[in-house]
């Protein structure tokens, strides 16, 4: 059984949250090994782990690919959704009770995907992304349905400068009458990224307003690039 970092509990969850509260993101460093990360990527043509095969171009998604895992998931990949979803539940419902949304997330996901799959949404939503040397992700959001987890997370398991060039994973932020943000987030291999799924608070002179959030990949200039993609909620 492998040690995950968020196992060991060497994750600074304060600063996580002020991350995402200031930035709209927050960095896990180191949170998969090299073996982990090398682990996955060789998943990628183990079909009969998968339930569907997504090729981007022929849906106006980007350039590259995706499959989205069945059910049962790889061990590792459940211990991530598991382990990371609780944590994340506390930043969720801090960030909706500012924004004034009544919804509240339970503190097990096993719980929370009860009600996702009472709802109609019992498909698994973690993927793994495959890029190669001209590829690129549409900015977008992964919804899904409207049983919604504000959180998710990816995380990079290739690495930057050795395996690919470019391929940089970028957030914009579509502010109220104002010009959108954009953040660039440098990730090494294993490390993730939290982000929000479709929105966030944003404290303002006058209060607490939503700014909506969308995300991508740059175009990769060289190499093959892959991701995880940890999604908190099922999908339709």
């Amino acid at each position: 059984m492998s040690s995950l970092a968020v196992d060991a509990g060497v994750i600074h969850w304060e600063e996580i949250g002020n991350a995402l509260d200031n930035h709209g993101c927050g960095v896990l460093s180191s949170v998969l090994s090299s073996a982990e990360c090398a682990s996955l990527v060789r998943m990628y043509t183990e079909e009969d782990r998968f339930r569907s095969r997504i090729v981007m171009a022929r849906h106006g998604f980007g350039s590259g690919e995706y499959k989205y895992f069945d059910y049962p998931l790889p061990e590792l990949i459940e211990r991530l959704r598991t382990t990371l979803y609780s944590p994340l539940a506390e930043i969720a419902n801090r960030w909706n009770e500012a924004m004034g949304i009544d919804i509240r997330f339970p503190s097990a996901h096993s719980r929370f995907l009860d009600i996702s799959h009472r709802a109609g949404q019992s498909k698994p939503t973690p993927l793994l992304l495959q890029y190669g040397a001209g590829d690129y992700n549409c900015l977008h959001q992964d919804v899904y349905g409207g049983n919604v987890f504000p959180l998710q997370v990816a995380l990079l398991l290739s690495e930057h400068g050795r395996d690919f060039t470019g391929g940089e994973f970028v957030l914009t932020e579509q502010r109220p009458r104002m010009q959108s943000r954009v953040e660039v987030v440098p990730l090494g291999r294993g490390d993730g990224v939290i982000f929000p799924v479709r929105y966030r608070p944003v404290k303002g002179s006058r209060g607490v307003y939503r700014v909506n959030i969308r995300h991508g990949v740059s175009r990769i200039r060289s190499g093959h690039r892959h991701t995880l993609g940890v999604i908190f909620h099922d999908a339709l």
